[in-house]
């Protein structure tokens, strides 16, 4: 079975090597780019597979040795290499998991408060800098879309940036002293990440007669007006109640078109999950309520520690995380995901 599995992988990364240099598909820049994303993600695979085949020839050619005599030696390099090949035979079904059709997308993060009032507010705007620190260390472009009191809209932009900023929707949970706090005392608040796959026009279709487009004056703090035009947009989507407001911006135009982003990528959102729904598949909200019971990581300054709760992960290295270290986690979230898959696909294939 497995030898199956690495002679496929072997033959697919060939030829997929052999049409990256192929004048036609280069000439091509749409197949191009597909060819070039399909080699990266086997690449991994690729190189276990090749570990793999040596594994093996190690194995047999103890197996003759042995064949001719017993030695203690080859004995043990015999049980050495199996036990490489077990573990290489679950790296490469990991390796060859089918991966999340919006992993390649780029993505919109919406950050907001949660429960613990001001001292949430400031927390989301933390989390904000946190996850725009962390696109810039992978190699992204962030994209400020919106910022008011207490959220943050911004893109991502990047080869594979949903599939590592998905790991970070949820509600995100601080246990600090506030700035505010003059008796000392340590304060429990939240902030919640939705994070969406941007979808193209081609994605989702939006029937112009389905939106209601308002305009009006910027605001800021406190509601004074900053523009003296209605440059800024509210766009409600009447089959489903999804409002978009955008203001940042000065000019109405862009602000309609980041505003329509943020509409689709909602819209998207919104049909896979139904989708999945459909299907009977079991999905958990991103966000929830923001209640500070409903988590997946919690930051307590105090011990200065950080933990995932969905992979039992913890560093003691806050500054660093909230630098944007990230890599960590969204590593074990990934390898978590991909055996959770794995998982389900054997079901499915026993079933």
């Amino acid at each position: 079975m497995i030898e199956s599995l690495v002679s496929q992988i072997e033959s697919r990364f060939a030829e997929l090597g052999d049409q990256m240099v192929d004048p036609e598909v280069i000439g091509d820049r749409q197949r191009y780019a597909e060819v070039g994303r399909e080699y990266r993600r086997l690449e991994s695979a690729a190189a276990l597979a090749k570990e793999w085949r040596r594994a093996s020839d190690d194995a047999a050619g103890a197996e003759e040795l042995l064949e001719e005599g017993e030695d203690p030696e080859v004995r043990e390099m015999l049980r050495t290499a199996r036990a490489r090949l077990d573990e290489l035979g679950e790296e490469i079904r990991l390796a060859m998991v089918e991966p999340d059709p919006n992993d390649d997308k780029d993505v919109i993060v919406e950050v907001q408060a949660g429960a613990g009032g001001e001292e949430a507010g400031l927390w989301a705007g933390d989390l904000f800098r946190m996850l725009t620190r962390y696109a810039e260390r992978r190699g992204f472009k962030a994209e400020p879309l919106e910022s008011s009191e207490g959220k943050h809209t911004f893109a991502v932009k990047g080869d594979g940036a949903f599939s590592v900023f998905k790991f970070e929707g949820g509600t995100h949970r601080v246990q600090r002293v506030p700035a505010t706090e003059s008796q000392g005392r340590i304060h429990t608040s939240t902030a919640t990440v939705a994070v969406l796959p941007e979808a193209e026009e081609v994605d989702v279709h939006i029937d112009p007669n389905d939106l209601q487009v308002d305009v009006y004056r910027s605001s800021g703090p406190g509601g004074q007006s900053v523009n003296t035009t209605d440059s800024a947009v509210r766009i409600t989507h009447k089959p489903t109640g999804t409002v978009v407001s955008m203001q940042d911006e000065k000019s109405q135009l862009q602000n309609r078109e980041k505003a329509m982003r943020v509409l689709r990528a909602r819209l998207f959102e919104r049909a896979q999950a139904e989708q999945q729904a459909a299907a009977a598949a079991e999905r958990r909200s991103q966000v929830g309520t923001g209640d500070r019971a409903e988590k997946i990581r919690t930051y307590n300054y105090g011990e200065r520690r950080v933990t995932d709760h969905r992979i039992k992960l913890t560093r003691h290295d806050l500054d660093q995380v909230l630098e944007g270290e990230l890599g960590e986690f969204t590593s074990a979230l990934q390898d978590d995901e991909k055996r959770r898959r794995l998982e389900e696909q054997a079901a499915g294939a026993a079933s």
